[in-house]
């Protein structure tokens, strides 16, 4: 298969290109900054791989690396790139807020309308890493929620009117993974996951064409939990501060 995915340089991202690298795949991944590349990834240049520097929020620079990787052939694009940002505080930062949107929601909707626009004669398979983090209001943690929350919804109409034109798509919802990401974070991270392990799980429900993948099992079941009690129970017990999430609010200029 021909694979491209963003935000390929570490993390998820990464772990996802060296699980398909694995199985003879080429991949193509792109990030903002190729310095942040693994060392073991200079074994596999020039044997699948193929690296692009661009930001997902340069919607013609990234429609133009993707096009060049294909070359009129994609069969697997996966929308990885996304940030959280800063640190708990009483003060929304929403300068702050408009990057996260920006990034995880804007550099996903470019990633797709790339993808779409050479699948959409020949048929392809899109996906989205979104987060458990997109089915519940986390405290601290507006835009990122927000973010991952739409684009779950937007995944949800898309694998609906995608179709006629061959295209699944799928929707990845993973609860906590060690990443460079989550390594700020310094709330609980219940069920921490390796990301060998997720790579693992992820590349499984893309198989089977899951439209909504949510795991681990146990994070599921939490989710589901706090999606289903009561608004002001959920909120009481989110107001104690070892539930505190990361967020984007700090005292300053908020723009």
């Amino acid at each position: 298969m021909k694979i491209f995915i963003t935000g390929g340089t570490s993390g998820i991202g990464w772990a996802l290109t060296e699980y398909y690298l694995n199985r003879g795949h080429q991949v193509g991944i792109c990030g903002r900054d190729l310095n942040k590349l693994p060392e073991v990834s200079k074994f596999f240049l020039g044997k699948g791989l193929t690296c692009f520097e661009v930001d997902v929020t340069d919607r013609v620079a990234l429609m133009g690396v993707i096009k060049d990787f294909a070359k009129g052939k994609l069969d697997l694009l996966i929308a990885n790139a996304g940030i959280s940002q800063g640190d708990k505080s009483s003060y929304p930062k929403f300068s702050s807020a408009r990057e996260i949107l920006k990034i995880n929601l804007d550099g996903f909707l470019n990633t797709f309308e790339a993808g779409f626009n050479i699948m959409e004669k020949e048929g392809g398979h899109l996906v989205a890493i979104s987060s458990v983090a997109g089915l519940v209001g986390l405290p601290g943690a507006a835009a990122y929620c927000g973010s991952k929350s739409a684009v779950l919804k937007i995944c949800e109409s898309y694998s609906i009117d995608f179709k006629k034109f061959g295209i699944d798509v799928t929707t990845i919802a993973p609860g906590f993974v060690d990443t460079p990401l989550t390594r700020k974070n310094k709330h609980p991270m219940p069920f921490l996951m390796d990301p060998k392990k997720a790579a693992i799980k992820i590349s499984k429900a893309i198989d089977k064409k899951k439209s909504l993948y949510i795991f681990p099992l146990r994070m599921k079941f939490l989710i589901i939990l706090l999606e289903k009690m009561p608004r002001s129970l959920y909120r009481y017990l989110m107001s104690f501060s070892r539930f505190a999430y990361p967020s984007h609010y700090e005292k300053g200029n908020n723009q």
